[in-house]
């Protein structure tokens, strides 16, 4: 008898998706917290049992310290607007991480910019 595919890790993505999506949308429209601004969700991981989600983020302007602690003191506030959302029975706790990968890429793009110059420079 072949073994049956779990469905498990494609629904972990597709769960992660959708709380990206709606967590947008929450944060753009119903979250009044002035530390919060131009937030963009980056990535979610969620955990296989679901009790737990890391939410990246990045921020056009404002200091991502205060931006993480006002997102993480919202948490309970987005989980509830998640709840209202999905149809699964456990929404994740929510836990959000400054996501540097933006900044990294601009600075490696610098370097390489600036690698390429003083390259010209010298032929």
């Amino acid at each position: 008898m072949p073994k049956r595919k779990s469905a498990a890790p494609n629904r972990a993505f597709k769960v992660a998706d959708q709380i990206q999506r709606d967590l947008t949308e929450l944060i753009a429209r119903e979250l009044k917290d002035p530390r919060v601004g131009m937030v963009t969700i980056q990535a979610v991981e969620v955990t296989p049992d679901y009790a737990h989600a890391k939410v990246f983020f990045s921020l056009l302007v404002g200091d991502p310290v205060e931006t993480t602690e006002a997102l993480n003191q919202a948490a309970g506030f987005l989980r509830n607007g998640l709840f209202k959302r999905l149809h699964i029975h456990t929404v994740p706790t929510l836990h959000f991480q400054f996501d540097r990968t933006t900044e990294r890429a601009a600075d490696m793009n610098a370097l390489i910019a600036q690698a390429v110059a003083s390259r010209s420079k010298d032929d």
